[in-house]
């Protein structure tokens, strides 16, 4: 299982890094929850923000369909937030 979570932020991390115009200030951060979630974070430059957003959060929306694909193929639900 621990491997299946490492993939799953790293899909979300490639594809947060390829959307920012700073991707060496994104930082995507997976934790385990007591629940046997995944949550994860994305922080990015404050001039990214609305990158990762999109027109109608579409971007951020569709972040999180493709984690909840990925986890859902490994047996487990995943959370991703976006920190102000």
């Amino acid at each position: 299982m621990v491997e299946s979570f490492e993939d799953v932020t790293q899909l979300v991390r490639t594809l947060v890094e390829q959307i920012v115009e700073n991707p060496e200030a994104a930082t995507v951060t997976g934790t385990d929850q007591e629940n046997g979630e995944l949550f994860i974070e994305i922080e990015v430059d404050e001039s990214d923000i609305g990158k990762i957003i999109g027109r109608q959060g579409r971007i951020i929306k569709a972040i999180r369909t493709l984690a909840r694909a990925a986890a859902s193929q490994d047996g487990f639900r995943v959370e991703v937030e976006l920190a102000e």
